[in-house]
């Protein structure tokens, strides 16, 4: 069967090495990315963008009609698009909110009424917010921290209430720290892996919010591209109308990380310690059974490839990491 694919938010860090692995399939006849460019760019679509499978629209997923132009004739979405960023939604929570609840209500509708039958979106581990088990299990979250954790709770409750109204299929993926090459490390939101690299390459110490024995479960992007694409042949019904971790299953910390970055770009300066940033969890770690029994899904890559991966494309791309 022919596909074609409609990624939203497909020219943003994850988005764009999404696109690359879709695009590889031979069932693929299109994949569509729908991108209003705000934090996406098209220099990440580089590789794919001479492919005649390829198709790109500027567009905003806050406009309903947009939502339902792109997605006419259009067999799978994969939505990615969404305003990230913990911080961010603590200053400013109604562009937060504009983006990952209008948008993504206004895709989910535009793929019901375009008889769109399967839609694979991004959540997030922030929805796990007070509940500090570990590890963490898919249908046990807290309280959320923050708007951020609040619009990805919202979103993965539309998809459970339009699979029960419409004929809707959906899986849901709680990403948990995402990292590797396209990440950006420009802007006052950036991610902690980039930064540490930009630093530490320009021989600056970066700095460690809090003192560096919060955890995270980080995530080489490859594993969040495959077990997005696993969702392209999945027939399997119980599969389906769920939500799962999408994650490495290994804990590190802030300080651990430091360490390990440090090795692969040779610096021997120490942290700079700053201010515990609020909203944000002490310690995350995924449980990725339910991913590996109803998926088969199998992380290929722990934190210590991804990184050697990372810093290799880094590399190779000094101008982005250092503009």
């Amino acid at each position: 069967m022919a596909l074609k694919i409609l990624v939203t938010g497909g020219a943003g860090f994850i988005g764009a090495n999404l696109c690359e692995k879709l695009i590889e399939y031979p069932e693929t006849e299109l994949v569509r990315v729908f991108d209003n460019l705000e934090t996406g760019s098209m220099d990440n679509l580089t590789s794919i963008s001479q492919n005649k499978k390829f198709e790109f629209i500027k567009g905003d997923t806050r406009d309903f009609i947009s939502c339902s132009e792109v997605s006419k004739g259009i067999n799978i979405v994969f939505h990615q698009a969404a305003l990230g960023s913990v911080p961010r939604s603590i200053e400013d929570p109604i562009k937060t909110n504009d983006f990952n609840i209008t948008g993504t209500l206004n895709m989910f509708y535009a793929a019901k009424e375009n008889h769109v039958k399967k839609i694979v979106f991004a959540s997030s581990s922030s929805t796990y917010g007070s509940n500090s088990e570990l590890p963490k299990l898919e249908e046990r979250i807290g309280e959320p921290l923050s708007p951020y954790a609040i619009t990805k709770i919202v979103g993965e409750l539309y998809a459970k209430v339009f699979s029960n109204l419409y004929d809707f299929h959906y899986m849901g993926f709680r990403y948990f720290n995402v990292f590797g090459p396209k990440q950006s490390p420009k802007g006052v939101y950036a991610a902690v892996i980039p930064l540490f690299f930009k630093e530490m390459i320009q021989g600056r110490s970066p700095i460690i919010n809090g003192n560096g024995e919060q955890s995270r479960d980080y995530t080489f992007v490859d594993n969040i591209s495959n077990i997005n694409a696993s969702a392209l042949f999945n027939e399997n019904p119980e599969s389906w109308n769920q939500i799962y971790n999408a994650a490495c299953g290994q804990k590190t910390s802030l300080n651990d990380l430091y360490h390990l970055v440090a090795n692969l770009v040779g610096y021997s300066g120490q942290p700079v310690y700053g201010p515990q940033r609020i909203g944000e969890i002490q310690d995350s770690l995924a449980d990725i059974s339910k991913a590996k029994r109803l998926l088969g899904y199998f992380p290929e890559y722990s934190i210590e490839t991804g990184l050697k991966r990372t810093f290799s494309w880094y590399e190779r791309n000094q101008a982005f990491l250092l503009s």
